[in-house]
């Protein structure tokens, strides 16, 4: 669906990815066509990798953390920037077993969806103590879901 409403807009597409490690990527080119409106994923694990492929600011990173809105904004923001993208999503979360906190517990995941010449739309989910298999699963349905209602807007 995704694939056949940016190919009939001729928008292109770009993922930044870091709890998923490609996985919204390796979904997109699962399907025939997409190297049409496919542009290029970024896979970001690590907050050096965030502030040198995305230009993610070391600030926001200090201030916010990895798993945040203003982090999650960034990547797409980022993505956006340095590709030929018209829309991007980006990714960040825990996806545990371990890694969580209070403040940010495992289940917890950032998503943003940026339009060139658009509004950045930020969404958080919190999908509780489920497995990291089924968090990152569940990530990858609500990125493609940011990013067909981008490809209609």
């Amino acid at each position: 669906m995704l694939i056949v409403k940016a190919k009939i807009s001729g928008l292109r597409v770009a993922t930044a990815e870091s709890c998923t490690g490609g996985l919204v990527s390796a979904a997109l080119t699962e399907i025939s066509g997409s190297s049409e409106v496919f542009d290029r994923g970024f896979v970001t694990y690590s907050n050096a990798a965030k502030e040198d492929m995305l230009g993610v600011p070391a600030d926001i990173l200090a201030s916010h953390g990895a798993v945040s809105a203003e982090t999650a904004r960034a990547m797409a923001q980022g993505a956006l920037q340095r590709s030929l993208a018209d829309i991007a999503v980006s990714i960040t979360g825990v996806a545990g077993p371990g890694g969580g906190s209070a403040e940010k517990p495992v289940g917890l995941v950032h998503f943003a969806c940026a339009r060139r010449g658009g509004a950045t739309r930020h969404v958080e989910r919190r999908f509780g103590p489920l497995s990291r298999q089924e968090i990152r699963e569940r990530s990858v349905l609500q990125a493609l879901d940011l990013l067909i209602e981008a490809a209609e807007a």
